[in-house]
């Protein structure tokens, strides 16, 4: 598993992964190589391979036996991959290969279906019932990334996403009496529905020919406007706000908005959306840190999307506690049962 491999660093490995994405590069020597980007649920490792001509046939998107070195290239780890081909049916579980929201996926959509039933404003509520009450849209719900990778990027994040904004923008609405509570409830549920489109999940999370020509932002706006025309008398001011919050909700037209917030709920869905995602950033690079054994008192690894190291403030306030107290113990990292197929010899 990839969360296993920085234990398993400076050592040799063999094990199943999806390929995540497969590209041919040339390097300055002229020769050709692969840079692959290897996927299971625990997580995701860049690889290189130098030898191509020694890798079975694969695509990205299948799921691949790998023999390779694990080590470190710019302070990260990456699979210097030696062998490679396409695993065949009875090898691998298929639900290896994506991670899997913590969370019940059933009990995620009752307390969605919760919030829904709250609204107080028929038209909105009108409006994100049609979406719920689809069959195909439902169940993408249920099971859709909220990324590709960078956060909530697992089976159900998008829900969880929308769940974790719909608390905090409740008590945003709140404390802000100017900000109209469901008109900013129907922003979390909509505001990223056009990745039911936009993202593909099978055995790794890709981008759709469609996600890729129009973004889920436009996608989205299409879907909005598909549903208002089947429920018939939607205000038209009420259509206008709730496609704002939509194509505002990135905030910054660098960023991929159309237009930026010019509402009072287009603004705090905003910042409350950027918010929730780069924290759940953060949760996942202090975990990672520390199933790694790294000392409570190091900075984490350079965390990319968020161009910064991390501290766990609480793990650090504990060690420096136990510290003073002369009763910190040197840190142990537990040691991991060999995964099955790592012992097992590599078979062309």
């Amino acid at each position: 598993m990839v969360a296993d491999l920085a234990s398993r660093e400076n050592r040799e490995i063999t094990g199943f992964f999806a390929a995540g994405s497969k590209q041919v590069r040339t390097g300055r020597d002229g020769a050709r190589y692969f840079a692959l980007t290897l996927v299971d649920r625990t997580g995701q490792i860049e690889a290189r391979m130098w030898e191509i001509d020694d890798a079975g046939e694969f695509e990205a998107g299948d799921v691949v036996k790998v023999l390779g070195d694990v080590g470190r290239f710019n302070e990260r780890l990456q699979i210097k991959v030696k062998k490679i081909r396409r695993a065949v049916a009875g090898e691998f579980e298929l639900s290896d290969f994506l991670p899997q929201s913590e969370r019940d996926i059933g009990e995620m959509w009752v307390e969605l279906q919760g919030w829904v039933a709250s609204f107080r404003d028929p038209d909105l509520k009108a409006l994100v019932e049609a979406f719920l009450n689809d069959a195909e849209i439902a169940a993408g719900l249920r099971r859709a990334p909220a990324a590709k990778s960078m956060h909530h990027a697992w089976i159900g994040g998008l829900l969880e996403h929308i769940l974790s904004l719909m608390s905090i923008c409740e008590l945003a609405a709140h404390h802000y009496k100017n900000v109209d509570r469901d008109l900013l409830l129907t922003g979390v549920v909509l505001h990223d529905i056009g990745k039911l489109r936009e993202l593909s999940w099978g055995t790794s999370f890709d981008y759709t020919l469609e996600g890729q020509l129009l973004g889920h932002i436009t996608i989205g706006i299409g879907m909005i406007e598909q549903k208002i025309a089947g429920i018939g008398d939607f205000p038209a001011a009420k259509r206008l706000l709730v496609e704002h919050l939509v194509l505002s909700h990135h905030g910054e037209y660098e960023f991929g908005s159309p237009k930026l917030p010019m509402t009072p709920e287009a603004i705090v869905l905003h910042y409350l959306d950027n918010l929730d995602a780069k924290m759940q950033t953060v949760r996942g690079e202090l975990e990672k840190a520390e199933a790694s054994g790294r000392d409570a008192s190091e900075m984490t690894e350079w965390v990319r999307p968020l161009e910064r190291q991390l501290l766990n403030t609480q793990a650090f306030l504990k060690s420096e506690e136990l510290d003073g107290r002369g009763e910190k113990e040197p840190v142990k990292r537990e040691e991991r049962e060999e995964e099955k197929n790592h012992a097992l010899p590599f078979e062309d």
